[in-house]
């Protein structure tokens, strides 16, 4: 009977294998749809994110890969890198414009053209590809003509690769045309819209689209999202390269500097300030720094600091602030709202700046006018009696101590005195009235 017992083992694990075999296999199967989501503009962290998740859905050998796109464009060179990544990619890439109120403007432009599929969902809009100077200094005409003519060709590329309207693409980038996604798909500009992300795969099931592995028939039935967000590193370069982050970075740094400078030895400030200005120099490699604008807000910290120093009534503190406000507008070299320092940061900054320094000078100026209250210069004002009587001389009880005194008026002895002055060792008093 045990015998028998021990002749089912065999069976048994061949059974149990056979059912994890099953299982891995269906797991390995399961169709994945990766997601990329990203919402800003458009610079070399994105291109980065964007080539990162490319390849990744490309080894994984993902179904498909939808990138959840928002931006109201960014800079030539990283557009085109996520547009070549696009291009090289064997597995489908979906550009998706979503979510309601999102917008792929200029470089979201070529982006979304790029696509082996691209779609909107609804009250979304694509268009606003004009060129525009980003790096400082204002293009000529010749110069303006070149750059809107290879933008021009670029996007005509893209969209008659992809069979889309190449002729509104050329509209976009040379007169900045913008259409809602119902119009989008009526010039065949997309290919499709949809509500979410259920109803994008349901309308792209059996579509067929041509990757660099060939011709390919979409099978989305049944297919899972796998979310492939940004990294902590990168979600923090991001960020670094905010103009409004990189003006505040530059802004504390300036003042942790300063601190170090007025009380050596504190190291904290230093460091910090030291750290935030490395930072600051960082984001402004990828933004269209002024080096006016920025000598003009260091300007107006050094009228703040020599307003310490000098006192000018105010008047240092007054070109302080008008230099740091126009400094700050200037900053940013370029006509393009999202790459500029925002009113509600500049201003803050200036007021702040201001009113600190002008504490700073008010307890300044008050120290300044403080009565001394150590060594002789401190005995003036002070209250006592006569130890004898003063007629032109005598002495003095002051704070349990005797001084010869002086004074111009006869007092008695144990009369009350006040002193009026010293000279040398010998005070100089009047009676206390």
């Amino acid at each position: 009977m045990r015998e028998k017992g021990l002749h089912l083992y065999p069976v048994i694990i061949a059974a149990i294998l056979l059912f994890l075999g099953l299982y891995g296999l269906s797991f390995s199967t399961q169709k994945q749809v990766y997601v990329a989501k990203y919402d800003g503009v458009i610079n070399p962290v994105a291109a980065e994110y964007f080539s990162q998740v490319i390849r990744k859905a490309n080894e994984d050998h993902a179904t498909a890969l939808l990138m959840e796109l928002d931006t109201p464009g960014g800079l030539d060179e990283s557009m085109r890198d996520i547009v070549k990544e696009i291009g090289n990619s064997a597995i489908p890439v979906i550009v998706y414009v979503a979510p309601t109120g999102a917008r792929a403007a200029s470089a979201g432009v070529f982006i979304t053209l790029s696509a082996h599929v691209a779609a909107m969902t609804p009250g979304t809009n694509i268009g606003a590809a004009h060129p525009v100077a980003l790096g400082g200094g204002q293009m000529d005409d010749e110069m303006r003509q070149k750059v809107e003519n290879d933008a021009a060709a670029y996007i005509k590329s893209i969209a008659g690769k992809r069979g889309r309207n190449s002729e509104w693409a050329e509209e976009a980038v040379r007169k900045s045309v913008s259409i809602t996604e119902k119009e989008a798909l009526v010039l065949k500009v997309i290919d499709i819209v949809a509500e979410n992300r259920e109803g994008l795969l349901k309308s792209i099931n059996g579509r067929e689209v041509i990757t660099t592995a060939g011709k390919i028939r979409l099978e989305t039935t049944g297919a899972v999202f796998e979310e492939l967000p940004m990294g902590l590193r990168l979600r923090i370069l991001n960020t670094l390269r905010n103009p409004n982050v990189a003006y505040i970075l530059m802004i504390l740094g300036i003042y942790g500097l300063f601190f170090e400078l007025a009380s050596p030895g504190a190291i904290l400030p230093g460091v910090v300030g030291a750290v935030c200005l490395v930072l600051a120099f960082y984001a402004f490699q990828t933004l269209p720094v002024n080096y006016a604008g920025l000598l003009l807000v260091i300007l107006g910290i050094i009228f703040f600091i020599a307003e310490i120093k000098i006192i000018s009534y105010g008047l240092l503190s007054v070109a302080g602030v008008i230099s740091m406000v126009l400094g700050s507008i200037m900053l940013m070299n370029t006509d393009v709202p999202f790459l500029k320092i925002s009113w509600l940061v500049i201003l803050p900054a200036a007021l702040l700046s201001a009113l600190f320094f002008a504490v700073a000078i008010g307890m300044a100026v008050k120290v300044h006018k403080r009565q001394p209250s150590t060594g002789m210069e401190g005995l003036i004002g002070e209250l006592g009696e006569a130890g004898t009587d003063i007629d032109l001389e005598g002495t003095a009880f002051l704070h349990g101590e005797i001084w010869d005194a002086r004074s111009d008026e006869t007092i008695k002895k144990g009369e009350k005195i006040k002193v009026t002055g010293m000279d040398r060792m010998t005070v100089i008093v009047k009676k206390q009235v």
